[in-house]
Parts: structure tokens; C-alpha cells; sequence
């Protein structure tokens, strides 16, 4: 018997569906010599620093770096129990082997093989590798199951990511945080080059200058033309008043084909991109809308970084447009007969092809999805449309006059075919789009047929004033666009990945900013926080660079193909954080102020993590908040001064403490810490506290 483990109850259900696992029990399905079971997310991460030793669990310099010489991992509680159902099947004697089905990239293989090895499981382990839930393609994934073998290397890629992302994040954030004594300063090894690309643009911005230009026109015989730009006002009116009355003449005329040709198909950052340009949607959001089309069979894999499809889907694709124009074509009168090799090409095809409707479409009823999945779901159809339409194919005239000894220049655009705009233009109208115009006129008027050495008389004159422009904040569109591209001017063409984390993992990162407070979204622009513009002027390069961030995740590419060592690049990681903690070890007094308590006030430092411990508006708690209880200790609420005494490790006068005989005084002495816990509502409330040895007062005679 098969166990096959999926990463989702809605992935499970769907693969127990077709495989005949219809039997419900407790965490599974059971059925046709197969079990299926799912996973719920990560079931097994990483352990916390304070698995390892003491020492690791108090916030200090001293106890940096941290660098585990073997790696441990836990269950995570919340998610325990479907992990014992995981272990218990993987140990069933009526099972032979076992099937990974977690989603096909990266962190699919992470989750289930944590799973697998965490339970101790030995039994032989396949793969199924699928791009679409539609069930033909679970079908044909099961009918080609791969040797989980196969997958060692996108494993190890995966634990790169994993001890990477720890040994970055948790080392960093001590380190600065430590340092700077006041909020945590979280560092993270994708999420920080992201806010440096923020802050950059932020300072630009802060720091651009407007100043004025001007450019003189001359106007006649349906032409407008202009000069280059002009820095002077009087400059540009005196340019202007030379050629009031006068002739121009027309010194060249220069007239070009030119064509835009279709897009490619979406993968997930272009689709992203586009979501928010015309529907404000998140990366987030767009990703979760998207995997919610795919677990219902409408729209195939969404975390892929492939703009193409395979070779051997040529009627897969004349399928899906034919089930496109069938079932959400938003205008019918379109003529359209699709160029579909342009979208074929295995070699650019790595995991996962481009995201494309299924034809799942032209039987389920898509008047009961939400609105918003069915953005994303027409988004994916046009696209489709678009990339198979024709070129794009217009003409530009630019031509030169001559008024005087001045130079005046005109350029005008007209149409020839629309091509593959037909479908855009359609797509536009069907939905109204937050898309922003610039404010530059896209459509420029069709010229008179100017000819060289044609004069033309000049009927009116004016001058008009420009401004210099900043450079425009970020929208996630714009963001997700400079991640992708991160590093890519200092790589070859033949690197493997380019850019800041994955198609993946983007849309986290730009959440993890948001919420831990160093960026703030307005509107649609991405703005950094005043602490996430300080954050960045403090953290050195080794973290903040785009450019190092983007040779990471190449190279993690490269070990996922086995063509780089899980050791080396390990080896590089640890090598840095150890410098990092070496380099950084003390700042200046004025510096620790950045990030102070405001008006919250400082009251001693915490005994489990050594972070700042404040007083808050209920009470004095750890701003690390790591669980030490700092205001209470026999059951007594303490004073301010109680606390500072107790925090310094000072023998504490506590009255009124209560016993099984009534209240009574005593001395306090703190001798370290220990762990509490006890049940409260049917939920296990943990936490640590003060350990004391008591002294008496003596009794006056």
C-alpha cells in the first residue's frame, strides 16, 4: 500500500479523488491501495536558539555568533497532531512506500522531507510532480512517478535556504538589536537588501531638487513642434518672439515601421506586477488568489519562474483557447487565430511552465467564484490570448524644422494593426483597472505629411514651463519588478537565478517588512518607516546588498542542480556571520539612543534574553518579549523599584507575599530563572520567572 502525502487537505482530497482514496478517517483518506494523507504547511521547522545551549538563550554579545555544529528540529505545537498522524502511517506495516506530493518546488520538498525524517521513516519514497490538479495531469503524474532520489539536490538547496535564512536572520537580529538597545532590529537575508532597495529610493527622493525648464514652440499648419529644453524663461520668450511670423522650414523627415510584440506568458512575479498595476492587489494576495484557482483545478502551478510552456503542449494550448473564447472571453468579435509556437520552449522551462488557465474552466461555474480569483483567472486567460495574438505595428514620423538658425523638432505615431492590443484594450473595458496613466500623452497625433525642404509658416508662438521630476516612490508592482532584477547588471546571461528571494517567497518578504513595522503602504506606494530609513544607514553592506542577496540565491539555484555543494555554500554563510559579529562589537553611546524607548522608561535588563525590560501601560514587560514574567515574583505584583532591584540580582524587600497561614514580608534574593506552566481555558499557558531563595526579616522584640 501507497501512503502519499500532499502538502494541503484541499490538495489531498483532490489527489484521493482521482486515485480512489475514498474512504474518510482520522487525518487521511483511505482507498484503492492507497493512503492519503496531507501536511498542514511546515510541520517541522527549525529549533529556536534555546534548544542548544543556556548560553543561547539570553540576548548578549557574548553569546554570538550562533552557529549550531548539527542542526536540530521540532514539531511545531499547533500543528502537532497531524504530524502523529503523518509518523503513525509512515511506521504502518501495510505500508510499502511512500509517495511525496507536496507542491513541486523548494519548500514542498522541505516540508515533507522534514516530515519523513524527523518520523525516522526509511520505506522507499517517490515523487509526483505535477503542474496542474486537473485529473488528467494527477493521472499521468502517478502513471510517471519519479524516484525521490531524483530530488536529493532541490533538497539540500531547500536546508541551504533554511539554515541560511536562521543563521542571517537570528544572528543579525541579536547582533543589532543588542547593540542598539532599544526596538527588536529584525535582519533578514532577503528581506533587508529589499528595504535597503526602499530606503535608496526614498533618500532620492528626499534629496531631489525641482528646477524649472522651458521650451519654445512654434505652431502652423497642424503642426506643433518644439525645442530641446531651455533653462531660461527670457531665453526661451526671445527664442519664441524670433520666429513669431516667420517660416519654418522642414530640415528632415524620417518615417519608421516600427512593432511591439506580444508579451510572455505570466509567471508568478509578472503576474503579481500586473495584479497590483491594475487591480491593487498585494503579491500576497495575488499568490493566495492564484493557489486558490489552482487547488480548484482552474488555473495550473502558480509559484513558477517560467514565462513559457513546454514543447509537447502545442494542443494543450490551442485547448485552452478554444476553452477560453468558449467560457470568459470578455468581447466575442475578436478574429483571432493564435501564433502558438511563440509561447513553446522546453529549454526555459525548469520546474514549472507558465500559469495558464486549465480547461477545467468550460465545466465548473465560474459565476460562484469570488470577484477577485476571477481577476486573476481572466488575467491569466487574456494574457494567454495576448501572447499567441499578432505584433503590434505602428508608424513614427519625426521630423526637424529650422526657424532662424533654431532647431524645433515634432513626432507623431499612428496605428497600422492593434495585434495582440485588441485583447488588452478588451481586457481594459471589461474591468475597471486602478491603473495608473502617466501623464506623458501615450497617443500622439498623426502627423501632416511634412516633406524635406517644405516651408511652413509659423501662425502662433508660446512658451511653456517644465519641471524636473523625482524618481517615483515604489508600488509592490514597481518592487517586485527591482527584486526580480536585483543584481542581474553585475551577472552574465548565463547565470541560473537573478534577483532577491523567489517567485515564491517575494510576497512574504514584502508582508514581513510591513509588519514588523519598517515599511508602510500608501495607497499603492511602498513607503519605508522612519526606523526602517534608520535601520538601513546602520546595517553594514554584507547584509543590506541586493547584489550579495542575489548571488545567494544563484547559488542556491546551482546547488538545487548539483552543480555547488551544500558544504560550500554553507561554509560562505557561516564564514560571513562570524565576521559580521567580529566587526560589529560596540557603537557609540549617541548611537544606542537611534532606536530608544521613547517615552517608555527603562527599568534593567531581562535575565532569560537580555533584552531591554520597560514599563508599559500594563505593566513592566521584556521588549524581546520572550516570555519572562518581569513584574510579578512569589504571586506579588512589583513596584518600579521592586523590579530594578530584582533585575540587578539585589536582595529585595517584598511585603504582604500570601501564604497558607496569611500574608507575611520577606527578602527576595533572584538566583536565575525557571519555567512555569499551567492549563487556562483548556490551553497550556507557558512562561518563565524569577527563582528566589527567601530571607526573613527578623521580628523586633
Amino acid at each position: 500500500m501507497q501512503l502519499v502525502i500532499a502538502e494541503k487537505p484541499s490538495v489531498a482530497q483532490s489527489i484521493a479523488g482521482v486515485i480512489g482514496a475514498n474512504e474518510r478517517k482520522d487525518g487521511y483518506m483511505e482507498g484503492n491501495g492507497y493512503i492519503v494523507s496531507w501536511c498542514v504547511g511546515h510541520l517541522v521547522e527549525l529549533a529556536q536558539p534555546d534548544a542548544y545551549f543556556d548560553a543561547w538563550k539570553k540576548w548578549s554579545y557574548e553569546s554570538l555568533p550562533m552557529i549550531p555544529e548539527q542542526w536540530k528540529h521540532e514539531v511545531k505545537k499547533d500543528t502537532a497532531a497531524q504530524y502523529r498522524v503523518l509518523k503513525e502511517l509512515m511506521h504502518e506495516a501495510r505500508v510499502d512506500s511512500v509517495v511525496c506530493a507536496t507542491d513541486a518546488g523548494r519548500e514542498g520538498e522541505l516540508i515533507f522531507r522534514l516530515v519523513y525524517e524527523m518520523a525516522g521513516c526509511n520505506k522507499p519514497m517517490k515523487r509526483l510532480w505535477i503542474s496542474s490538479m486537473e485529473e488528467s495531469a494527477i493521472r499521468e503524474g502517478f502513471a510517471e512517478l519519479k524516484p525521490g532520489s531524483d530530488y536529493d539536490h532541490l533538497y539540500e538547496s531547500a536546508l541551504c535556504r533554511q539554515q541560511a535564512d536562521w543563521l542571517v536572520g537570528l544572528n543579525g537580529t541579536r547582533l543589532f538589536t543588542v547593540l542598539y538597545g532599544g526596538k527588536v532590529l529584525k535582519v533578514g537575508r532577503v528581506q533587508t537588501p529589499t528595504l535597503a532597495m526602499l530606503v535608496d529610493r526614498e533618500t532620492k527622493i528626499m534629496n531631489f531638487k525641482k528646477e524649472a525648464y522651458y521650451m519654445a514652440h512654434i505652431i502652423g499648419g497642424g503642426v506643433d513642434a518644439v525645442t530641446d529644453k531651455i533653462n531660461s524663461k527670457t531665453e526661451a520668450e526671445n527664442v519664441a518672439n524670433i520666429c513669431a511670423g516667420g517660416q519654418a522650414l522642414v530640415t528632415s523627415v524620417l518615417k519608421e515601421e516600427k512593432s511591439v510584440a506580444p508579451p510572455k506568458l505570466y509567471d508568478l512575479t509578472t503576474l503579481q506586477r500586473d495584479a497590483n498595476r491594475l487591480f491593487g492587489f498585494t503579491a500576497k494576495q495575488t499568490l493566495e488568489y492564484t493557489q486558490s484557482l489552482y487547488e480548484k483545478k482552474l488555473c495550473t502551478y502558480p509559484r513558477t519562474d517560467s514565462q513559457y510552456l513546454s514543447d509537447d503542449m502545442e494542443q494543450t494550448a490551442k485547448s485552452v483557447i478554444d476553452a477560453i473564447f468558449a467560457s470568459i472571453l470578455f468581447e466575442q468579435n475578436i478574429m483571432f487565430h493564435p501564433d502558438i509556437k511563440r509561447v513553446l520552449n522546453s529549454k526555459k522551462v525548469t520546474d514549472h511552465h507558465a500559469i495558464i488557465p486549465t480547461m477545467e474552466i468550460t465545466r465548473a461555474d465560474l459565476t460562484v467564484l469570488p470577484e477577485t480569483e476571477m481577476k486573476i483567472l481572466s488575467l491569466c486567460a487574456n494574457r494567454l490570448l495576448c501572447a499567441t495574438g499578432e505584433k503590434h505595428i505602428y508608424n513614427t514620423t519625426k521630423a526637424e524644422l529650422r526657424c532662424g538658425d533654431i532647431i524645433f523638432k515634432v513626432s507623431g505615431k499612428e496605428v497600422v494593426r492593434n495585434g495582440w492590443r485588441d485583447f488588452e484594450d478588451a481586457f481594459k473595458r471589461s474591468y475597471k483597472t486602478t491603473e495608473e496613466k502617466d501623464t506623458a500623452d501615450e497617443k500622439e497625433k498623426k502627423l501632416p505629411e511634412p516633406s524635406e525642404g517644405m516651408n511652413i509658416p509659423v501662425e502662433e508662438t508660446k512658451v511653456s514651463e517644465h519641471f524636473t521630476v523625482p524618481p517615483k516612490h515604489y508600488t509592490e508592482d514597481s518592487l517586485l519588478s527591482a527584486m526580480e532584477r536585483a543584481g542581474a547588471e553585475d551577472m552574465g546571461d548565463d547565470v541560473e537565478r537573478k534577483g532577491l528571494g523567489t517567485p515564491a517567497t517575494r510576497a512574504d518578504i514584502i508582508e514581513k517588512l510591513v509588519k514588523d513595522g519598517f515599511v508602510k503602504r500608501e495607497k499603492k506606494q511602498m513607503i519605508p518607516t522612519k526606523d526602517g530609513m534608520k535601520l538601513i544607514t546602520v546595517l553594514p553592506d554584507v547584509v543590506k546588498s541586493p547584489k550579495l542577496t542575489a548571488d545567494w540565491e544563484n547559488a542556491l539555484t546551482l546547488v538545487s542542480k548539483g552543480e555547488y555543494s551544500m558544504q560550500e555554500f554553507m561554509d560562505g554563510i557561516e564564514n560571513m556571520v562570524r565576521d559580521l559579529v567580529q566587526t560589529y562589537h560596540s557603537i557609540s553611546e549617541e548611537q544606542k539612543s537611534m532606536f530608544g524607548a521613547g517615552t517608555q522608561e527603562a527599568l534593567g535588563k531581562c535575565p532569560k534574553c537580555g533584552g531591554e525590560v520597560v514599563k508599559g501601560k500594563f505593566g513592566a514587560y521584556c521588549k524581546n518579549k520572550c516570555g519572562m514574567n518581569v513584574g510579578r515574583a512569589m504571586g506579588a505584583v512589583l513596584s518600579d523599584s521592586q523590579i530594578k532591584s530584582m533585575l540587578e540580582g539585589k536582595k529585595t524587600l517584598v511585603k504582604g507575599l500570601k501564604g497558607k497561614k496569611g500574608s507575611y514580608d520577606a527578602y527576595l534574593i533572584p538566583e536565575g530563572i525557571e519555567d512555569y506552566s499551567y492549563m487556562k481555558d483548556g490551553k497550556e499557558i507557558k512562561g518563565s520567572q524569577y527563582k528566589v531563595k527567601m530571607e526573613f526579616p527578623q521580628r523586633k522584640k
